[in-house]
Parts: C-alpha cells; structure tokens; sequence
C-alpha cells in the first residue's frame, strides 16, 4: 500500500540531495509528507553553513517542529534518501514525526564515504535508536530498488 508513495516521495528526496549537492553541500535530502500525502516541508544538508550538524533530516525536523503541532507530526512520514544517523534520529524523535523512510542504510554510507572526515558515518540503525524512546516511531527502508541510485550519487560526490 504504501510503496509506490514511499518510491515517489524518496526519489524527491535524492532530487533535494542533488540541489544540496549543487548549492556546496553533502548529498542529503529530506521531505516531510501529511497523513493526507500533501508535502508539508523539504530540507537539505546545509554542511557549508552549519558545517556537521548540518543534517537534512535534522534541519526538517527542527523546522518542523516550529511549525506544526504534535498531532500533525505524530501522522506524518519523513522520507529521506539515506538512514537517518543517530543525531538525526533523535531529532525526529523529539520533533514527534511519527514514520521515517530511508532508501539506502547508514551502513552502506559508511562503507561508501570511508574515513572521510566530512562524513564521520556511524554504524547504528536508526532502529535502534527510535526503539529506545517511549513512544512509537514507524520505520520502513531500505529499498533495494533506489539503493544503487543513492550509492551513485554518493560515489560521485565523496570521490571528488
């Protein structure tokens, strides 16, 4: 029921991370979707600006949380092109989104990326994460079907 949503609105969050990417920033990308499926808000990775805190995901979240009020959140779904890492997961959790989709896992960025000292990737799902807080977060992700286009994406950019 929910893939062909999930597809459309994670393809939009790797057009976003190509807009950071364009704008000086690392390839991250985030949109958040209404119960109804209408895009509330977008963020993007601002590493030139807030240097490594400067998360997609984070960004969104914090925005969002100015924004809406908790019963909007509590139903709606932040889709983001890769796993949320730990700071960004927290954020979400205390912004009380309620769904998180990724397309590739934390893990795969971290093989991908290296030592880079941009991208100190930690190795932690975001499940574990969420599943330690007292209230419930909805995770879906990966998806095997975006995975290679992330991967590309992030090739390109960590190589350069």
């Amino acid at each position: 029921m929910h893939r062909n949503t999930d597809i459309k609105h994670l393809e939009r969050s790797i057009s976003l991370a190509d807009e950071a990417v364009k704008e000086g920033n690392h390839p991250f990308g985030a949109v958040l979707v209404s119960e109804a499926g209408d895009v509330l808000l977008e963020g993007k990775n601002n590493f030139s600006f807030d240097r490594g805190p400067g998360h997609a995901e984070t960004n969104l979240a914090r925005a969002a949380a100015r924004k809406f009020d908790v019963e909007t959140l509590n139903k709606a779904t932040l889709y983001t092109s890769v796993e949320p890492c730990s700071m960004c997961a927290g954020t979400i959790y205390w912004a009380e989104i309620g769904a998180v989709v990724f397309g590739m896992t934390e893990h795969r960025l971290g093989e991908l990326t290296g030592e880079d000292p941009e991208n100190q990737t930690q190795d932690l799902e975001c499940r574990v994460i969420f599943n330690s807080g007292r209230r419930p977060v909805e995770v879906r992700g990966p998806f095997p079907e975006l995975e290679e286009k992330i991967a590309a994406q992030h090739q390109a950019y960590w190589k350069t």
